[in-house]
C-alpha cells in the first residue's frame, strides 16, 4: 500500500450519500496527527479543485459548493480521515484525491447518476 489510500467511492443516485476514507497507515502516529489532510477532486475535462481540509486541531474548511453537504473528520487513532458526502449531485461526479504529507493518493471514483 502507498502512504495514502482512499476508499469509499462508487456509484450513487442524486441525493444519496457516500463516505470516503483516506488512510495513512504507514505514517507514525505523531506525524499523522500533526498533518493537515485535504480532499481535492477532478472531473473529466476540468482542473483539479479543492474540496475540503482538516487541520491537526480538527478545524475544517470547505469549498463553497460542498458547504452544508460534506463533513470532514479525522480519527487519529485509526490514522484515517473521513469525508461524509450527503445530498450528492451529478456535478459531484469526479475522481476524489486525498492529499497529506505533501503527497497525493491514487484517487477514488465518485459517480452520481440515476
Amino acid at each position: 500500500q502507498g502512504p495514502l489510500v482512499e476508499s469509499g467511492g462508487g456509484l450513487v443516485q442524486p441525493g444519496g450519500s457516500l463516505r470516503l476514507s483516506c488512510k495513512g497507515s504507514r505514517a507514525i502516529l505523531s506525524v499523522f496527527r500533526a498533518n493537515v489532510f485535504a480532499w481535492y477532486r477532478q472531473a473529466p475535462g476540468k482542473e483539479r479543485e479543492f474540496v475540503a481540509s482538516i487541520a491537526a486541531d480538527g478545524v475544517t474548511d470547505y469549498a463553497d459548493f460542498v458547504k452544508g453537504r460534506f463533513t470532514f473528520s479525522r480519527d487519529n487513532a485509526r490514522k484515517t480521515t473521513y469525508l461524509q458526502m450527503n445530498s450528492l449531485k451529478a456535478e459531484d461526479t469526479a475522481i476524489y484525491y486525498c492529499r497529506a504529507f505533501g503527497l497525493w493518493g491514487p484517487g477514488t471514483q465518485v459517480t452520481v447518476s440515476s
